[in-house]
Parts: structure tokens; sequence; C-alpha cells
């Protein structure tokens, strides 16, 4: 059973009155400035006989649903011997706000346990995972990564996406789907994962996401087309029957958050995916739905995401998916739009208790996209055929 606000907060403030001596991979900071070179010399060097971290630097804070973090590491001759990286990319749920959303709907664990038990069975680009680890009981976590600053293209809300690089996008979802499509390991190894309809139910009923969808709607008005906008009253309820499908169709395990902003390119302009706290186990249609309305602009959407949609469909067969018929997936694929819209306007128009996720144009650009998707592709008639 999950626990409340109060017992979220009880367990934070019993942590912190604790202190908390970082002396074992077991132990986690309570916050950035208390990590030290002994334990980063403990969690990054245990397979590296005499290495140890000299000395540390905190780089500049980057506050969101988690809290953000590079950290520069001096090591002794025998840590540079062994090529020991100079700098991570860390995330944490330090902050009792992070604490309340995602320990809430599981996205804490979910987010550990891919780094710790799928991230290196899968042929997909992303970050390689150098610790992670979660408490169950106070939800304080951290995860650190390898530091692709400089390296890869970190998109953003506003990133241009060629054609080149929107079908590295499917090749990835073909080939991370493909993995786990109705498997039985989607009840063994993936049991921590949530239902994505569980994952919702969570996060709009017990952390506060429902009102605020309706409210970060209204609040997008601008951006919403005028036909649209008039309908406002059917979008939750197709939101709500967007969810429930997941429960009759195909299961796979998702990333469940594919916006831009959660995407880079690397060298080679393939596409790699980050940020993994969402994922859980459900149909390919919300994956799919959401990084097509979010990573392109409208024109572009409505110049390529049929062809789009038959690359995934070609690519998810050939890497031993299923064959999904093209007029079965495009009903799916209009029908998963409300579900990712919902991700967006529950961040705009947020719950008090919540952290500040996203820029305000972030959330409107992303918004204004998806609506516009909707509108086009009558995806409210979508559930009458």
């Amino acid at each position: 059973m999950r626990p409340t606000y109060a017992e979220i907060r009880s367990r934070f403030e019993a942590e912190q009155q604790a202190g908390g001596l970082l002396r074992s991979e077991k132990d986690l900071p309570l916050s950035y400035e208390a990590i030290t070179p002994e334990w980063l010399s403990i969690v990054l060097a245990a397979n590296h006989r005499g290495a140890k971290v000299v000395s540390l630097r905190l780089g500049d804070t980057n506050e969101g649903t988690s809290s953000r973090r590079r950290i520069f590491l001096q090591w002794n001759s025998a840590g540079k011997s062994a090529l020991l990286p100079e700098s991570v990319f860390c995330k944490g749920t330090q902050r009792l706000e992070s604490r309340y959303l995602l320990g809430m709907n599981g996205g804490i664990e979910a987010e550990v346990t891919f780094y710790n038990a799928l991230r290196r069975g899968l042929a997909i680009e992303a970050p390689r995972p150098l610790f992670a680890r979660f408490d169950p009981e106070t939800f304080n976590s951290i995860v650190i990564l390898e530091d692709m600053t400089g390296r890869v293209e970190f998109c953003q809300h506003a990133t241009e996406m060629p054609l080149e690089r929107a079908q590295s996008q499917m090749r990835l979802f073909a080939a991370l789907h493909s993995a786990y499509y109705e498997s039985p390991e989607l009840s063994s190894t993936l049991a921590r994962f949530n239902d994505w309809e569980d994952y919702f139910a969570i996060t709009v009923e017990e952390a506060g996401f429902g009102e605020a969808c309706q409210r970060g709607f209204a609040q997008a008005e601008e951006v919403i087309p005028p036909a649209l906008f008039r309908r406002a009253g059917e979008i939750w309820p197709a939101t709500l029957k967007s969810v429930a499908r997941h429960r009759e169709l195909p299961r796979t395990f998702l990333h469940s958050d594919p916006h831009l902003k959660n995407w880079y390119a690397t060298p080679g302009g393939e596409m790699g995916l980050n940020d993994w706290q969402c994922a859980c186990k459900g149909n390919w249609g919300r994956d799919l739905s959401y990084a097509i309305t979010t990573a392109l602009t409208t024109e572009s959407r409505r110049a390529w995401e049929r062809d789009l949609l038959r690359l995934y469909l070609d690519a998810l067969a050939s890497s031993g998916g299923p064959r999904i018929g093209f007029d079965k997936a495009w009903t799916i694929y209009r029908q998963q739009t409300f579900g990712a819209l919902a991700w967006w306007t529950g961040t705009l128009g947020q719950p008090p208790e919540a952290p500040i996720m996203q820029p305000r144009e972030s959330s409107i650009e992303f918004i204004g996209r998806m609506t516009r998707a909707i509108d086009d592709l009558d995806a409210l008639g979508s559930f009458k055929e």
C-alpha cells in the first residue's frame, strides 16, 4: 500500500533528524553537499583495487521532478590508471517534494530498477549506470550515471528534429518494445514495474494530477485549437478511455515519458533516451504517440507520422515482435494521444505539493503540438471506430 503525504513527510523528517553517515553503499546522501570522497570511492571504485577519490567538486544545481547535479572527481594514481571518470551525472530525490510524487507513483523504484536490472540487457542507446539505489521506506535515492556532457546533444523543447532522427527514435522503440513484447518476464523480471493504468491512477488520484490536468488544459487555451478547446469536457473522459485500453491491448516495457527533452543525439546521429522514472508496462502506442507528437513540429508530424508508424511496425516485426496491421496501429496511435497530453497539462497545472517540474514554455509548446495532433487526427472520434 502506498504511503500518504503525511507518512512520507514523517519519514523524511525522521531521516533528516537522524543525520546519516555515509559508511557503505547501503547509505544514501541526504544532500549533494553531504557526499564525501570516501563514499564515492566505495560506490564507484569497488572493482578497482587501491582507487580512491581524493576530492570532489559539485556542479550547478538543476532542480525539477528530481534533483540533478554533475560531480567532478579527482582520483589518486590508481584511479587515474584505471581510467575512472573525471565527472559523473547524478539524479536524486533528496528533496521532500520529489518524494511526494515519485514515491507515490513508483517512479523512484522504476528508475533504479531499470538501471540495475534491465539497462545492460537492452540493445538501445541509453545512459550507462555507475550506481543506483533507493530506500523503499524514505524514498531517498540516487542514480549515478556516466557524464555525457559535451559528447552528445541533449534535446530541448525547441530542438529541431530532422526526419533521420525521428526515424532513429522509431528504431529505438522497436528494439525496446520487442525485448519484452507479451513476454513472461513482464511478471517476473519486470514484476516491480507498474502497469501503465496503475501508474496513471496513482499519479492522478493519490498525487493530485487529475485536477491538475484539467486545470492545465484551461491554462493552455492560447495554444489549443479553438474547436478542440470548445470540446474541453470530452478530453478527460477520452483520457480515461485511452488509459483503460491498456488493459486489453498487448503489453511490453515502456519508457512512458519520451517527450523531446528526454532524448539526446549521439555524434553518429542516433537517438538515445534518458530519464526512466516513468518506466512501466503497457502498450507500445503510448511511447510512440507521445514521442511523435512532442518531438516534431506540427508541419513535420503531418508530413511524416504515417511513414514513421510504418517504419516502427516493420522494425518491431524485424526485431522479433509481432506483425501489426497499419489500420489497427493507427487507431491505437490516435487514441494514445490523450494519455500523453495528460502528462503535460498535469505538469502545467501541477499540484501545489509537487516540485516545479518543467518551465512553462516547455509545457505550452508540447501541449500546443499534442492538441493540434488530437485535432488533426480526430482522436476524439477514434474510440467510435
